[in-house]
């Protein structure tokens, strides 16, 4: 059996490299390039519109009748409760102790071209979605790749759902859960772990059953209260930090941007390994964060009762900027301000990366305020990624299941159940193997995505176009 776990987990070590690796991360940050050009670099030429057609409109009043279908700001907020998780804390703090300062200028840039393939990937995710008989709206990457493609691209969109629905359970579901029970126990300082942990998993587990038997409707109710909630809550938290030693912060921006460029790795190594090192930690952390290109998000968006792509399509860029720009960047300056000490061999010293981050929290806050603090965030964040992948994972089995119910009734009960797995630690493996399958189902995707750029434009030109001449 042992010998089975080393040869699952040396062919996963493999794949792992190829997902996370140079060339995936050249596809994403190439796919994100290519549609910056040629949709003349729409997350800068209309952010002023995107801002005022995205988070302002949240301040009118709305009566619009969305039906059983999600309201617009419903629609992003899943996608966001998706996206804002663990990656926003452990994987930056992560890239920038192995990556260095520098590792956070390559997530800015990541970031900036991924705006431009979210907006892409929810743009043909509403363009090719399909209607149920409810009138329910349901899309995503299977749906652009065998409607936008044609049938004789059926398999990649079979493949892109395959990885789905098994990463749902993993990155979507066991990771979360273990650091959900991870920051219980934490915050309740027990001595009986285990018991805590398994208590955690029963009281998850009913929570995420209240709330994904409820369908995509209740769903997206839930994470529009609780994305902003959480995302306040953290930013605010972040900021009162970073205001407790601003005079520091110009230097840390200074670092951000010198490391970004430097010939030498952290802790030291070969000429010019360094920059490769950022870049590869900063874009890949990047893109794990924010998930454009990665296909997951434009499920959620799909969901929308939003008629016009592009109008739905700009909350992408809304939602990469707030993922990466704003959280990311507070964990990021939080970390560098701290103090610690940065390299591999320093990171190791802790038990997790999340570990690591609470220390830079504990560093400028007396006590173990600055790690409370966190570990409250962790918690929220690993909640929303749970209910907001229960419905990935479904809509990627529903597509292959043809939309049968006990099919999808059986996979909900059964991603329920995996909840207490998780909080109860038991998927380590599970973990690694997960963040494979979430990395790899970027391949198809991106695919469908520059053979499908030439819509994309089409959509923007002819929405654009159309409000000008109502302008």
């Amino acid at each position: 059996m042992e010998k089975l776990l080393q040869g699952i987990q040396a062919v996963n070590g493999v794949l792992n490299d190829f997902a996370w690796g140079p060339v995936m991360l050249l596809l994403l940050v190439g796919t994100g390039a290519w549609l910056t050009v040629r949709t003349r670099c729409i997350q800068v030429r209309r952010f002023g519109y995107i801002l005022r057609n995205t988070v302002g409109t949240l301040f009118r009043p709305s009566e619009a009748d969305h039906g059983e279908n999600l309201s617009p700001f419903q629609a992003v907020s899943t996608a966001l409760a998706g996206t804002v998780g663990t990656g926003n804390i452990a994987g930056v703090t992560g890239a920038i102790f192995i990556g260095g300062p520098g590792a956070v200028f390559w997530m800015w840039v990541s970031a900036f071209l991924g705006m431009c393939t979210k907006y892409a990937e929810i743009a043909l995710a509403i363009r090719f979605r399909n209607k149920d008989e409810n009138g329910v709206h349901y899309g995503g990457p299977m749906y652009y790749i065998e409607n936008g493609l044609g049938k004789n691209w059926k398999w990649l969109a079979v493949l892109f759902s395959i990885l789905g629905v098994l990463a749902s359970f993993g990155i979507g579901n066991i990771a979360q859960g273990s650091e959900i029970a991870g920051a219980v126990v934490s915050l309740s300082g027990t001595r009986n772990p285990a018991a805590v942990s398994l208590a955690v998993g029963l009281v998850l587990a009913a929570v995420v059953a209240v709330v994904v038997l409820g369908g995509v409707k209740r769903i997206g109710q839930v994470t529009s209260y609780l994305v902003p909630f959480m995302a306040a809550f953290y930013i605010l938290a972040g900021l009162a930090l970073i205001v407790l030693r601003i005079d520091q912060v110009p230097r840390a921006f200074a670092d951000i941007l010198s490391g970004a460029f430097s010939l030498r790795s952290v802790g030291g190594g070969a000429a010019g390994y360094g920059i490769m090192v950022a870049m590869r930690q900063g874009v890949a952390r990047g893109v794990f964060s924010n998930e454009a290109g990665l296909g997951s998000a434009p499920i959620a968006h799909a969901a929308s009762s939003t008629e016009e792509p592009a109008e739905q399509a700009i909350w992408g860029v809304f939602e990469v900027f707030v993922d990466t720009i704003v959280i990311c960047t507070i964990t990021s300056l939080v970390v560098l301000l701290s103090g610690l000490e940065l390299g591999e061999t320093a990171l190791a010293a802790y038990s997790s990366n999340g570990a690591a981050a609470a220390a830079a929290f504990n560093t400028i806050l007396p006590g173990n305020w600055g790690g409370t603090l966190l570990q409250i965030s962790l918690l929220f964040f690993a909640l929303s990624t749970i209910l907001s992948w229960s419905y990935y994972g479904g809509r990627c089995l529903g597509y292959l299941s043809g939309n049968n119910r006990v099919v999808d009734m059986l996979y909900k009960f059964i991603f329920i159940a995996v909840c207490v797995v998780g909080a109860t630690g038991s998927g380590s493996l599970m973990w690694e193997i997960s963040d494979t399958l979430n990395g790899l189902m970027a391949l198809p995707n991106l695919i469908a995505l520059l053979l499908l750029s030439g819509t994309v434009i089409e959509i923007t030109r002819n929405y654009f176009d159309k409000n000008r001449k109502k302008g």
